[in-house]
């Protein structure tokens, strides 16, 4: 249990710091709702993302903390997040409005009565034919590029590895580690996941208004604490 103490406070550690973060999950909030079920991918490549972010500003820190002013690269990148996250909201509001061409088939039902229903389906038409895939991969490479960001903003991330300096071994330093990267990893895929299958459902039960609602409460979301992340730092 002693051997693998520090294993689990890395994860707990990393669990709280990004489930406590509002700009972390406001980042991934509409991405995840647009992706759906594959929502989790958007919480999967913001954690890499993150964790790529926090090794640079770390590497930067130990090897040119004289000649790179650091804390003034993690300054601007916290305001830069919030001006991210802004320009977030307001394409996930965009999505709503955007003008899409619409029509209608109708289906008969012979079994015992005969049912005629309509169904309206939403068509982008192009010349390409291009598909929904390449959008979610972009989604999933802006997640990314995002928590990249959000790692370079986290001179206060030096203070969640404060406990490996306590530790005896450099074992233990480095499971603290892996438990972190584990645990951030952890704590956004099962957000992402779960926003992910909320906005599924809302969409096979053919609820347009619940799941317009959901991603308006995100880009909304999104731009309040982009709001406050500006001016706050």
């Amino acid at each position: 249990m002693t051997e693998s103490f520090p294993l689990f406070a890395g994860i707990i550690a990393s669990i709280l710091h990004v489930i406590t973060g509002p700009d972390h999950l406001a980042a991934v909030l509409p991405f995840a709702v647009e992706s759906k079920r594959k929502a989790w991918k958007v919480g999967l490549f913001w954690g890499i993302g993150h964790l790529a972010g926090m090794i640079l500003i770390g590497v930067l820190f130990v090897l040119f903390k004289d000649l790179i002013p650091v804390d003034s690269i993690s300054a601007y990148s916290e305001q830069l997040v919030g001006l991210v996250l802004i320009g977030i909201g307001v394409w996930a509001i965009y999505k709503i409005y955007k003008k899409q061409h619409q029509h209608k088939h109708l289906h008969v039902h012979s079994e015992d009565f005969p049912i005629i229903h309509v169904h309206e389906h939403d068509h982008h038409h192009n010349d390409s034919h291009v598909h929904s895939h390449p959008k979610k991969k972009q989604s999933w490479w802006a997640s990314f590029s995002i928590g990249v960001l959000h790692g370079l903003a986290g001179i206060a991330h030096f203070l969640i590895f404060l406990p490996v300096l306590g530790f005896e071994s450099t074992w233990d330093s480095g499971s603290y580690i892996v438990g972190f990267g584990m645990g951030t990893l952890i704590a956004m895929i099962s957000f992402a996941f779960v926003i992910g299958k909320i906005s599924d459902y809302s969409t096979n039960g053919h609820n347009n208004t619940f799941f317009n609602g959901i991603r308006l409460a995100a880009g909304i979301i999104a731009i309040v604490v982009g709001v406050y992340w500006t001016f706050a730092n």
